[in-house]
Parts: C-alpha cells; structure tokens; sequence
C-alpha cells in the first residue's frame, strides 16, 4: 500500500526525477518475459520506444511512468474540453474487473428512461452458492432482500457490491444487453460475457499480466469513450448522468488509486476494480479552473496489489500534470450531476 510519505517522492518521479530506466529498473526474470513475448511480443508487454512513438512531453510523461517491464498496463485519457487524447496500450485488451458496473448502470438507466423500469422499484440482491470453479456456465444464486434500485446502484458504484450488480445485470437481460446497449452508443473493443459472480468465481483462469482475454475485457481507449460520452450527455439523459455520476463522486474503494495524489481541490468520480494480478480506476477529474479529464488506468503485474494501486496513483498524477501544463484557452466542457 501507499503510504502518505511517500506522496512527495513520488510527485518528483512524476516530475521528471526518476528516468523511464529508472522506474522499470526491477525486471520480472527472463522466463516471464520470455513467455509472454513468445506468445505476443515485446510491444504487448512494454510500451514502444519513447523517442520514437511518443512525440509529446506529456505522452512521454504518462508513458515513462506507465511502464510494462512488470506487467502489462494500459492508459488513456482525453481532456474533454480539447480532445487531446494520451494513450499507452491504449487499443489493447484489459479485463475490466469492477469498472464494467458504469455499463451496467447505463444500460438500466436507459431502460428507466425507456419507462420499463423505474428507480423506485425494488429487486432481490443476489447471493453466490457455493460452487467449483468452471463447474457450470452461469454461478449459481440465491435471492436475497430486495433493495429499491436507487439503493443497488448506489452500493455497486460506491462499494463495488457484486450482489447489487448481479441484480441489476439480472433485471436488464444479463450480459448480452450490456454489451447491445455499449455497441449501440458506438462503442467497439468492449466485451461483457460472464456476470460478476460468475467472474469471480472464476477468477485466475489466466494470469492478465502475460495472457490477453477477450472475455470481460475492454480497451483503455473504449472505456474512456464510455465515461466520456456519459459526462457530455451523448446518451442518457441528465437525470440518469446525475444517477450514475453522482454514484461515482462517493466511490469508497480505491482510496490509494486515481484519487490518491490528485490535489484536494480537484474531484474525482470514479470506478475502480481488481481480479487476479489486476488493478483498475477509471473515472473523471474536475479540475479547479474547470477542465474535466476522462482517464482509464488498467494495471496488471507489478508483484503486489500495492504496487499495481501506486501505479493508477502514479499515472493518474502525470495525466492531471500534464495536461495542466498544456492547457491553452479553451471551452469547458461539464455536466451537472448533483456532486457540486
């Protein structure tokens, strides 16, 4: 875990103290890189060659710290009143973990728009019964109390509760109409197959610092559309954005990730998740002089979750620096979620 004096060595590696061979000095031993190599390349693992791809000062700032040697880690973020978007890995495949629950509250709350549902009705949580892993397609459950599903959204964003998850995945159609619902609003390179207990169950089939898996995966770049056209009003409306934004500006989990190194006066609305040698945050940043930053930080490897967790604080840090610094005139973009 982070520990707070640390926050000021690590602001400096941020700044430029520490060099990209610096910060990838501990290396995983050769046959570890050699599988996965073999299997998909070096350019999987580690980002390509700074001088070389990244021509900007802060792509080489986010892809220094975002380094792979440890495991593979995938970064995007855009700067909604620009555009100007950063990516390392950022077209790669990652599992998604917990951070699939945005688009498991989106895809309800376009069916509260659609009138099929509504926010006051109540739905049972569902529990796991016990099961061996991989003995069946679908973990089984059992129906516990039912919970108005303003409740369920709000303990599945702000807590990561898989049972209020499954219950509301249950009530949409399951997987597949996640899936529908994100491929309709344009979004590509995004996979829901398994629901979360399932997933959990399940969990370390593959390890995802050396193994790409397209089940319940989505990439960087995909995610951070995600957030991005929920904050803009792309899709839903703006009492579904507050619903869904309001839920991530009081997320609990994840309190050395995203947020961790942000300065206080920033806010940030947030998604985090975690599965076998993987960490996420995906989230959006308000920053004090009104710009709004979409960032999706995937980690896997690194040794220890702590490690995986120093990096989304790392990364998220370089990306709130470096777009600071090349911020010009610009129209903000915002949306009003009922956070201010």
């Amino acid at each position: 875990m982070i520990v707070r004096s640390l926050a000021g060595a690590l602001v400096a590696v941020l700044l430029g103290a520490a060099s990209p061979s610096q910060l990838g000095a501990q290396q995983h031993p050769a046959s570890f890189e050699t599988q996965f190599d073999n299997a998909l390349g070096t350019e999987q693992r580690v980002p390509p060659s700074l001088k070389a791809v990244y021509t900007t000062d802060l792509e080489r700032r986010v892809a220094s710290v975002a380094d792979g040697s440890n495991g593979r880690i995938g970064v995007a973020a855009v700067d909604l009143s620009t555009g100007q978007m950063v990516s390392v890995l950022g077209d790669q495949r990652f599992p998604m973990a917990s951070t699939s629950k945005i688009a498991i509250a989106a895809t309800f709350m376009q069916g509260v728009e659609d009138g099929r549902w509504s926010l006051n009705d109540s739905f049972p949580m569902l529990y796991p019964v016990r099961s061996k892993p991989f003995s069946s397609k679908v973990a089984p459950v059992r129906e516990g109390e039912r919970l108005p599903a303003t409740r369920l959204i709000e303990l599945m964003i702000t807590r990561s509760n898989n049972y209020a998850a499954d219950a509301l995945l249950r009530v949409v159609g399951g997987p597949e109409a996640v899936d529908k619902w994100v491929h309709r609003a344009g979004i590509s390179n995004f996979n829901m197959t398994r629901d979360i207990l399932t997933l959990v169950r399940d969990d370390g089939e593959f390890d995802p610092a050396n193994h790409i898996d397209n089940r319940d995966s989505a990439t960087p770049k995909a995610m951070v559309t995600l957030l991005a056209g929920l904050y803009q009003g792309r899709w839903l409306s703006a009492d579904s954005r507050k619903v869904i934004l309001g839920a991530m500006s009081r997320t609990v989990t994840g309190r050395n990730r995203m947020k961790y190194l942000i300065p206080t006066d920033a806010k940030v609305l947030h998604k985090t998740g975690s599965l076998h040698d993987t960490c996420s945050d995906v989230g959006l940043i308000e920053t004090p002089d009104g710009r709004t930053l979409a960032v999706a930080v995937y980690v896997t490897g690194q040794r220890s979750r702590g490690a995986r967790e120093q990096k989304i604080a790392m990364i998220s840090r370089a990306i709130y620096d470096g777009y600071a610094e090349v911020a010009p005139e610009r129209h903000y973009a915002s949306a009003d979620y009922g956070g201010k």
